[in-house]
């Protein structure tokens, strides 16, 4: 193939081409570890390549590629190398040849991605798988014809079992029976008496002072100066205000049934 072209003696001082790389390597006290490290070529092809075992090897073009990358880890010309190469392996089909079915490599090792590479983008991928899963429990779960959601039908099941939930019955309006409470807002005097003119109470409140009318007074009634003064509540609930604002007023019944009367437009009967 190159008869007619001088070879330099190198090339033909070595039983093959993978005995000169392997002394070249050995020469420079270098393991195949080492020279796989700079090539990026796995150890299986190197030893291929050393023991000339050619059908151990992907097709020649690759095995001419690692061959090369190989040289230029030890120094030695990668063209004399191919050269040497192509005339060592001939024409022989690469059908016969065992390395067709192995995994190629790119015709240049030393451009192979590096290993850090292969592992991010397998944590890509484990990352999507990851994303799709969550993405799928979080917009999907409530699809009832969904075949990965095996316990759809329970949990339905499970939620129509739960009772429903009654709005809150609004409180009862005030009873003729109820409490009555006077609180004062501001310092007022008052008094309070029965239909028998027998003082309850007679006192000057402080603000936010409170004061129960008791429920068995016979008709309790209020003496006050500012009405505007004191709040006045059945059960809790605001009723309207004793009287005008600055304006006294005497004899008011102040018990539940005379207070409910006034809100619903009754007319007070003042006492005797």
């Amino acid at each position: 193939m190159h008869d007619d072209q001088e070879q330099p003696e190198e090339a033909f001082a070595y039983e093959s081409v993978g005995t000169m790389l392997r002394q070249k390597r050995e020469a420079q006290d270098l393991s195949l570890a080492d020279i796989a490290d700079k090539t990026r070529v796995p150890i299986r092809h190197l030893k291929a390549i050393e023991a000339s075992d050619h059908d151990a090897l992907p097709a020649l073009t690759y095995e001419i590629g690692f061959a090369k990358a190989y040289a230029r880890a030890v120094g030695v010309d990668e063209q004399l190398v191919a050269d040497q190469l192509h005339e060592e392996v001939g024409d022989e089909p690469r059908q016969q040849r065992r390395g067709e079915q192995d995994n190629f490599q790119p015709a240049d090792p030393a451009r192979t991605p590096p290993r850090m590479l292969a592992w991010t983008a397998a944590l890509i991928a484990v990352l999507l798988v990851i994303g799709y899963g969550v993405w799928r429990g979080l917009f999907w779960s409530g699809e009832s014809d969904d075949p990965y959601l095996p316990e759809q039908t329970t949990v339905a099941q499970s939620a129509a079992a739960v009772p429903a939930v009654t709005a809150p019955t609004p409180p009862a309006g005030p009873t003729a029976d109820g409490q009555v409470v006077l609180t004062a807002s501001k310092e007022v005097w008052v008094r309070v008496y029965n239909a028998d003119n027998e003082t309850l109470l007679i006192k000057t409140l402080e603000p936010g002072e409170r004061y129960e009318v008791p429920k068995q007074a016979n008709n309790p009634m209020i003496n006050i100066g500012r009405p505007e003064a004191v709040t006045v509540t059945i059960d809790g609930q605001n009723v309207a205000p004793l009287g005008p604002p600055e304006r006294a007023i005497k004899d008011v019944g102040i018990s539940a049934q005379a207070l409910m009367a006034r809100d619903e437009g009754g007319t007070q009967q003042p006492a005797a």
